[in-house]
């Protein structure tokens, strides 16, 4: 059994979805001059790698400490979409393999090899008939290695709108997915933690996105 992080480092400067809060990690206080060092953390509920809870798109969803912790674990479904290339639309023909309620599906696109440069913000998304199928088979828990689930320029995000609307976590910004492809294709068990910190009444939280592969 091996473990596999999915997170993205969280540090000063890095890059945040257009219009969030930038990030600012400083000290507060030093060894040298209080005897202990404690960081002052500035940032966003969406930075980095993340869940939105449904409050992320209505006051009248739940928020993230109303959800329940299964929501956010699971056995992964990984699928391939590496092929749908900048603004691909990924439909429901890519979610043909059986899914079962309950396992945390994961669309593997490649765009984390995007981080931090212009390219990232041209990733793939999905439709709101793929979303629709999504909800349908009883998935509640689905996560992306891009920026968001939705188009860029989709500003009435709409397959946000359909997952909220089933009270659906919604994972972004994972890395390393091409890592649990290959784990799939040689049949091996994987499990996926997608725990955020507990914030009161949130739209959502960065999350430490942990695969845990092969068998104990």
């Amino acid at each position: 059994m091996r473990l596999i992080d999915l997170t993205v480092p969280i540090h000063t400067g890095m890059p945040v979805y257009p219009g969030d809060p930038e990030v600012l990690l400083e000290p507060a206080l030093r060894v040298a001059t209080d005897g202990v060092n404690v960081l002052r953390v500035h940032l966003g509920s969406q930075t980095g790698t993340h869940v939105d809870a449904p409050a992320h798109l209505g006051d009248d969803l739940p928020t993230l400490d109303e959800l329940p912790l299964h929501r956010f674990t699971g056995p992964a479904l990984v699928v391939d979409a590496r092929s749908a290339g900048p603004h691909g639309a990924l439909g429901p023909e890519y979610f043909d393999r059986p899914v079962h309620p309950g396992a945390v599906v994961l669309i593997a696109t490649g765009w984390s090899a995007h981080w931090g440069t212009d390219a990232y913000h041209l990733h793939p998304s999905l439709t709101p008939a793929a979303a629709e199928a999504l909800v349908a088979a009883g998935i509640r828990t689905i996560g992306i290695d891009a920026p968001s689930i939705d188009a860029p320029d989709a500003h009435s995000l709409p397959a946000h709108r359909i997952l909220c609307g089933a009270h659906a976590v919604i994972a972004e910004n994972l890395t390393g997915l091409d890592q649990l492809l290959d784990a799939q294709l040689a049949g091996e068990p994987i499990e996926v933690t997608l725990f955020p910190l507990p914030l009161t009444g949130a739209d959502g939280a960065p999350v430490r996105a942990v695969a845990r592969v092969g068998n104990p």
